[in-house]
């Protein structure tokens, strides 16, 4: 897929119109927004009376090259239509969400990493350069050898230093199958130091585990093949008759407890094999509306079970804002165990999530090496999402704030796609004002939204009626639900289901 002059003509044109938009909010001395047009965030925010920048168009496909084995791609392409492209040459990224709205930009600019970032790190770290607006409306680009302070600083810094308009991602040769093995553990101890071993094997190309409870768990671990052994099943995860990811896992290891079973998955079925679902945080959707959760009901509402639809419920319904946790928190491994006793004493949700994470060695909002532990040191990813066990919301911000403080006491930092209950100060002890108020300064972005702007509890800024009133439950549940069913049968929804690979 070479790049064209009419590809390359109408990126810039709509390039300049954002520059444009850009350099006259700065004239004017307004601060302003970005509107991307879609988010995979569960952060609630107060947007009334703000001015924004609408991105929505940047969302063309520029070049594949399968020589230098690279995508030039603006930032509003979503997950699944980035490898539709590259799979097209035999190549894919080397860091994929795992769920196929999220977008490139959303990917850099937040933090994501998926289960092969303990080869590749996160996924801002697989991209080889970018273009950004400023908040002057200058036009600038980023890579190694250019700008580099703010090509690692913008990395997960949620737009605050400027726009990203244009990226290329590395990518890297593709093959037909994950051959994916389901290690059984039976200790949170044993998970730990199990995947601690595994990320020096070379033959693994993905890695991750979960864990069902302090006594029982998988270690997940993909490797790539042309080849599919005959007497090995073919699994699959899209459709609609086809078990939850982490349900079939469970079935797999309470079948063969203390046997590693091994299956092939087609990689655009592995890729996203926790779409449907959202992993298992749509299960609490069951239990909110005290629906039966088994096979039959799952494939009932399967057209409101992938992720793209129930992020449009969340947005809607607010619940996750006042009555459930969604956090990814990333700690050195030698203080995972003693996190998770505490997430069991506190909260006990289970199951949990853990994905080896390799650290960002540059200045970054992104998880850097914990202080005190060597920059080559990998993290552990634990993902914590399920309810909370009160349902008063003074509880409810007491719990998520003494969460913040033991995860600082452990040396971890939380993904900031997520709630925060930091006050301005907390926040601010665990990343580094003095870095990233300098580098603002030197980019003249101080007059957009900081950091702890874009991440502070919407409770700390002023919501309407309506917010409140979706506070209370049901009500808050049936407006999801309505609008995620809006959605899902939307023309929006048709055209990604019309290009979708699963």
């Amino acid at each position: 897929m070479a790049l064209t002059d009419q590809a390359r003509q109408q990126h810039d044109t709509t390039a300049k119109e954002i520059s444009t938009a850009v350099r006259r909010y700065h004239d004017r001395g307004e601060r302003f927004r970005i509107r991307h047009g879609s988010t995979n965030s569960t952060r609630q925010t107060a947007t009334k009376g703000q001015h924004f920048v609408d991105t929505a168009s940047l969302s063309r496909i520029l070049e594949v090259d399968k020589i230098r084995q690279t995508c030039l791609i603006e930032p509003n392409v979503p997950m699944d239509q980035l490898v539709k492209a590259t799979l097209a040459y035999d190549i894919v990224p080397l860091v994929v969400m795992e769920f196929p709205g999220i977008t490139v930009g959303g990917g850099f600019s937040g933090t994501s990493a998926e289960s092969s970032s303990f080869k590749y790190g996160f996924f801002d770290r697989t991209i080889n350069y970018l273009e950004m607006v400023l908040a002057n409306g200058d036009t600038v680009h980023c890579s190694e050898d250019e700008n580099t302070d703010l090509f690692h600083g913008a990395a997960g810094a949620m737009g605050t230093l400027g726009v990203v308009t244009l990226l290329e991602v590395q990518l890297r040769p593709a093959k037909r199958y994950v051959r994916t093995s389901y290690y059984p553990v039976s200790s949170v101890a044993g998970i730990v130091e199990a995947l601690r071993e595994m990320v020096e094997d070379p033959s693994i190309d993905y890695l991750d585990g979960i864990l069902f409870s302090p006594n029982q768990g998988a270690i997940i671990a993909g490797r790539l093949s042309d080849d599919c052994p005959e007497e090995e099943p073919i699994r699959r995860f899209s459709r609609a008759k086809d078990p939850w990811f982490y349900l079939h896992v469970h079935d797999t290891i309470h079948k063969e407890p203390s046997k590693t079973v091994t299956e092939s998955i087609p990689l655009v079925e592995y890729i996203f094999r926790y779409d449907r679902g959202a992993f298992w945080a749509a299960r609490w959707a069951f239990d909110y509306f005290k629906t039966p959760f088994n096979r039959f009901t799952r494939r009932l509402l399967n057209p409101l079970m992938h992720t793209r639809v129930l992020y449009k419920a969340q947005d809607a319904c607010r619940l996750s804002a006042s009555q459930y946790v969604a956090q990814d928190l990333g700690l050195p491994f030698s203080h995972v165990a003693k996190f998770i006793e505490y997430t069991t004493e506190t909260f006990n949700i289970w199951p949990l999530w853990l994905c080896p994470l390799k650290p960002t060695p540059h200045p970054t909002i992104n998880p850097p090496p914990a202080s005190g532990h060597g920059a080559s040191e990998l993290l552990l990813n634990v993902g914590l999402w399920g309810p909370c066990p009160t349902k008063r919301q003074d509880e409810f911000v007491a719990l998520n704030r003494d969460l913040e403080n033991r995860l600082f006491e452990l040396s971890g930092e939380k993904a900031l796609y997520a709630h925060t209950f930091y006050t301005e100060d907390e926040f601010w002890r665990v990343y580094d004002r003095n870095w990233y108020d300098a580098l603002r300064k030197k980019y003249g972005a101080t007059t957009l939204p900081s950091a702890y702007d874009k991440v502070k509890r919407a409770s700390d800024v002023q919501l309407g009626l309506k917010d409140r009133v979706l506070d209370v439950r049901p009500i808050g549940g049936v407006y999801g639900v309505l609008k995620a069913f809006r959605y899902r049968y939307s023309s929006e929804y048709s055209r990604y289901k019309q290009n979708a690979l699963v």
